[in-house]
């Protein structure tokens, strides 16, 4: 706000709510809103502000505010409590004041014209309401009256500043209808209304766009205003047409150029424009016309030019894609456009630092082979001949797309720009997901192909990035889409070791690849041995660190019941891994895979392996449990339990029936885990012992068993007695959440055996007991004030 005079800081504020609503009143409140420093008192003056606009005096002071000699804010505010009155409090106003009231706001629109902005604003918006009010019968033919009323003068400068606050009127009438609360009926009523007085509004902005010598500032305002009429669906035939193809040609004035292409697009965008086919054909060559322009911005770097034509082909070709394939007559002009895109596609320049483009196109290609697809076979087979070849030229330029850039500039990239690029290299991966639909298995031979002349061809090894791209597009497609028929796959995991790992990018794409084909390699177990050492290397190499653990617990738990040559290495490796190299959550996902892949041993073995790999830990979780509690024991303790919980997920001997026949069945023994956690269990008591009132840790320890519980289901009732006296005692002193959680658990399984039901009993009775007395004590207790 500008123009007030701040008040002498020695004058004490005057007490608001005694005053009566006069004028002079209200520029007082405006004066204390304002420059008051006690926010006390601005608060004062808001609402008694508020109040007053409310009121229905404000119907009669509001124009005085308005005088030409009054201070911008000062005419603000009276040109916002007009709007407040008529938004509002319409019904206040007799019917005789209507005409009366229309032709004052009428008058000082007028007088504003010239500014300032924010208050002609404000009373054009004002109009607008009174105008929804009273259409259609009340008001006839509004805005061709609002047109008529400000037809420019001669003279130049008014002429220029009439036109705009017309213009300003006809942009706000649309958007004040779409932000206002009505009935059902009356909207519907008004839409109509408003439909028709579209005749009015086209030829206006017609005139204005083709004018030559016309004003950038006017050709905007009608580009604008356009844009606020096309959310009531107007008819694009005739008239409408032609000025949808005028603002194609503001689109050659750069001072028009972004406004022109938020226009273009928000018109063609709308769904409604499907029902007028012949104005989207004839709207093809006008798109197709901007491809030279397009090629210009490519090379010159422009990338706010290139993006909105992008913006403008994308728009016209996703939205109205099946409405434009069906034009069989004109399927020279869609293919076209379908290239245009695919241009865009590919536009020079590595995502998001050197254009923003190629990211606006991914979503079309995903629209049109749904829409190819979606006709009947015989149409199908017609289109596809049409559009094979462009996808799998699309395959091409992804791949280009994915690229990463040199090793140099990446490390120059911001950590935001690395962050956009990883989510742009997933919308590649989804998009080459959906290629494969219409493509099918000669996709996988093409990429096999190229990725084998890459490798073979010694006289020119290939850039690390090009590897690394055709493998990316494997994984793509293998990620999501059964590839377990393929007959490129073996080829593959064949060429995979011949791979020269220079690259931290390019190492983490080859250990995502092999995990992405881990089923296949659980239905061709001769072929783990291509690969599995590549992962076991890995895993021994910090930077690759999450995609190995993810790969290995893939393998693990898709082949499991084929590892038992490689048992030994993975097992050597693992631990040396997880004690210096991991993060917490990667401890996490070894731990998984090494539950997969034990669960798949001899019985006989699966004990002794199942010790010497969690031996280490659990030594070291004895020494923790010996010492004084500090923040660096609780984090190790905690850690170590999270460890074991993720190793007893998965640790399921149930599934040998899964792999083998004939094994001894799991009841004939105990349970390995059991075995464990009994030899524990003195361990875990020392444990609750010295940290008992800390919630995370108890959750921890509870956790171990919960996870066990729900693998083990039946097979853990030989500790159902031990765990439910310990539940008993850990509730009873320090009540807690997880506590519960395993209670609960526990008698959801066990709570019908026999053999179980007293000491499950036992603990459902201590833990009612302790729940009632602690909201028996919240009742007695005494309230605070």
């Amino acid at each position: 706000i500008y123009g007030m005079e701040p008040p002498d800081s020695s004058v004490q504020s005057p007490d608001l709510v005694s005053l009566e609503l006069t004028v002079e009143n209200v520029e007082t409140a405006l004066q204390q809103l304002y420059y008051d420093p006690d926010m006390e008192h601005k608060n004062v003056a808001q609402k008694w502000l508020t109040q007053a606009q409310t009121s229905r005096q404000a119907w009669q002071f509001c124009w005085p505010l308005l005088s030409p000699d009054k201070l911008p804010e000062i005419q603000f505010f009276g040109a916002s409590t007009l709007h407040t009155k008529i938004s509002c409090h319409w019904a206040d106003l007799p019917t005789d004041q209507h005409q009366t009231l229309r032709m004052q706001l009428l008058s000082h629109i007028s007088h504003f014209s010239s500014g300032p902005k924010m208050v002609l604003t404000r009373l054009c918006v004002a109009l607008a309401s009174l105008a929804l009010h009273t259409m259609p019968q009340g008001w006839p033919q509004a805005v061709a009256d609002m047109v008529r009323v400000y037809q420019p003068e001669k003279e130049e400068v008014n002429a220029h500043a009439q036109c705009l606050a017309l213009l300003e009127l006809l942009t706000v009438l649309p958007e004040e209808f779409q932000s206002c609360r009505l009935p059902q009926a009356r909207r519907a009523q008004l839409r109509e209304a408003l439909a028709g007085e579209w005749t009015a509004v086209c030829p206006l902005l017609r005139q204005l766009l083709q004018r030559q010598e016309g004003n950038s500032q006017v050709k905007e305002q009608a580009l604008r205003c356009l844009s606020s009429w096309v959310g009531l669906n107007f008819p694009l035939h005739g008239e409408s047409e032609g000025l949808l193809q005028d603002c194609f040609a503001a689109l050659s004035d750069p001072e028009l150029f972004d406004t022109a292409v938020e226009t273009i697009v928000g018109s063609i965008s709308q769904p409604d424009c499907q029902r007028y086919t012949d104005a989207l054909v004839n709207l093809m060559p006008l798109v197709l016309g901007l491809h030279d322009q397009l090629k210009a911005a490519a090379r010159d770097g422009d990338m706010e030019t290139s993006h909105g034509i992008c913006r403008i082909a994308v728009a016209l070709g996703e939205t109205h894609s099946r409405t434009l394939l069906e034009q069989v007559e004109h399927w020279q002009g869609y293919l076209a456009l379908v290239n245009m895109i695919l241009f865009c596609t590919g536009i020079p320049g590595h995502y998001p630092v050197n254009e923003t483009t190629s990211s606006l196109t991914l979503t079309f290609w995903y629209t049109l082979q749904d829409d190819i697809l979606s006709f009947e076979e015989d149409k199908q087979v017609v289109y596809l001949q049409v559009y094979r070849p462009v996808y799998f030229q699309l395959v091409d330029v992804l791949l280009h797309k994915a690229h990463f850039p040199s090793e140099q500039d990446y490390t120059s990239w911001s950590s935001d720009d690395k962050e956009q690029f990883r989510i742009y290299r997933v919308d590649i991966s989804d998009t080459l997901m959906y290629v494969y639909e219409i493509l099918g298995a000669e996709l996988l031979s093409k990429l096999y192909d190229r990725l084998g002349r890459l490798l073979m061809d010694t006289e020119r090894p290939a850039a690390w990035q090009d590897t690394e791209a055709l493998l990316f597009g494997f994984q793509a497609i293998a990620e999501t889409i059964d590839v377990n028929y393929s007959d490129v796959i073996p080829g593959l995991i064949g060429l995979i070791p011949r791979i020269s790992i220079s690259n931290i990018q390019l190492a983490d794409t080859v250990m995502y690849t092999i995990g992405s084909l881990a089923e296949w390699l659980a239905d061709h177990p001769m072929m783990l041995g291509n690969v599995l050492p590549m992962v076991l290397q890995g895993l021994v190499k910090a930077e690759l660190s999450v995609s190995s653990v993810s790969t290995l617990k893939r393998i693990c738990r898709e082949c499991r019941h084929d590892l038992a040559p490689y048992t030994h290495d993975i097992m050597t490796v693992s631990q040396v891994s997880v004690t210096i190299r991991f993060t917490n959550s990667q401890c996490m996902w070894l731990m998984q895979g090494l539950g997969f892949l034990l669960s798949a041993l001899p019985m006989e073995e699966i004990l002794g392996s199942l010790t010497t790999l969690i031996t280490p830990h659990i030594q070291r979780l004895d020494t923790l449990a010996h010492q004084e509690p500090s923040p660096t024991a609780k984090l190790s303790i905690i850690h170590i339990l999270g460890m074991l919980s993720s190793l007893f997920t998965t640790l399921d001997i149930s599934r040998q029936d899964e792999g083998s026949e004939g094994t001894t069945p799991a009841q004939a023994r105990p349970n390995p885990v059991v075995v464990v956690l009994q030899q524990v269990f003195t361990l875990i008591q020392t444990i609750l012992s010295k940290w008992l009132s800390d919630s995370e840790v108890v959750e921890a320890v509870c956790g171990v068993f919960e996870r066990s519980v729900k693998t083990l289901l039946n097979d853990f009732a030989p500790m159902v007695q031990q765990l439910s006296e310990m539940l008993g005692q850990i509730y009873s002193a320090f009540p807690q959440a997880s506590a519960l959680d395993l209670t609960r658990q526990m008698v959801h399984i066990f709570a019908g055996e026999k053999d179980h039901f007293s000491p499950i009993q036992a603990l459902i009775e201590l833990v009612t007991s302790t729940t009632l007395s602690i909201f028996q004590q919240e009742a007695t207790a005494p309230k605070l004030p």
